[in-house]
């Protein structure tokens, strides 16, 4: 059963694409002898947060990077986060923002190339998952979700579902999560799946820790009322990757110009306002904890074919 209210925005604007801040006055400053064939780049971004507030975050981002590479860079703001990979191939997307399970589909099914990842503002670069439940439910271990309504995320994602999955299987569940619960509802976004708890249209669910703590220092009701009940291992933030076929040298430029934002004024000011220290390089080693977890829950990222409900 899915919960429409909180994604019927997403929804109207699933496929709307916005330009950088300041697109009007958009002026390459390409450095002497470096140019590149392709004039765009289309970046994908899969619904973490709430698509005002991410667009907002990504506006002054690709400004500052448009003008780095000469080269004008356009996010997408995706319905879902399975539609990453589809919309790779029917939109043409150059890249996209990946969580870490959507980045294992697209590099397992499109061999996407990883470029970089944002630092965050504590000096992380990775999360975890939280499987959280309403304190006064008496939901304190896998036994006393047997019966109750779980909020899930999305069915690509590391925190608000594959975690779960594996959190169940380890636990001695030998049935499906969604069979297992009375009700598994799917909010779209881990923001959304929070409040659903907090707002006690499920008992329990599951999220990005990111979100979880942000969430939590906005609004004491989360730590008064909520519990967390398991954390996962960890996995990378949210990384750029790039289509296979990009030409490596406007691939390099780009994560050159990511690695080094914290090294000017300009970049710093860019950083600032998307919410993070600095971005660093990522391969797809790092995702070796993601890669057993998928293991760990009976899921092969080559053949999984997203749903998204």
């Amino acid at each position: 059963m899915a919960s429409w209210a909180p994604t019927f925005l997403i929804v109207l604007l699933a496929v709307s694409v916005f330009p950088s801040v300041g697109c009007d006055r958009w002026k390459p400053e390409r450095r002497p002898g470096e140019s590149f064939a392709q004039q765009q780049l289309l970046i994908g971004l899969i619904p973490e947060q709430n698509i005002f507030r991410q667009r907002e975050r990504y506006q002054f981002l690709g400004d500052y990077l448009s003008r780095r590479l000469g080269v004008k860079v356009i996010f997408t703001s995706l319905s879902s986060y399975g539609n990453v990979i589809e919309h790779f191939t029917t939109e043409k997307m150059d890249g996209a923002f990946f969580g870490s399970f959507t980045y294992a589909l697209a590099r397992r099914q499109l061999g996407v190339e990883p470029v970089a990842r944002p630092v965050n503002p504590d000096g992380t670069t990775t999360y975890h998952g939280y499987l959280f439940a309403r304190r006064d439910s008496g939901i304190r271990n896998v036994a006393g979700l047997r019966g109750k309504r779980f909020a899930f995320v999305d069915r690509a994602t590391t925190a608000g579902y594959l975690f779960p999955l594996a959190y169940f299987r380890g636990q001695g569940v030998r049935v499906h999560p969604e069979a297992f619960v009375k009700e598994a509802l799917f909010y779209g976004s881990h923001d959304a799946a929070i409040l659903a708890v907090l707002n006690r249209e499920a008992d329990a669910g599951a999220a990005k820790n990111t979100i979880y703590d942000q969430m939590a220092r906005e609004n004491s009701r989360i730590g008064k009322e909520l519990v967390i009940l398991a954390t996962s291992g960890v996995v990378p933030e949210n990384c750029l990757a790039v289509r296979k076929d990009l030409d490596p040298k406007l691939r390099s430029a780009l994560r050159q110009a990511l690695v080094a934002m914290d090294r000017d004024a300009e970049g710093e000011e860019a950083l600032k306002r998307f919410g993070a220290r600095g971005f660093i390089e990522t391969n797809d080693r790092d995702y070796a904890y993601l890669y057993s977890l998928a293991a760990e829950a009976g899921l092969d990222f080559k053949t999984y074919r997203y749903q998204s409900r």
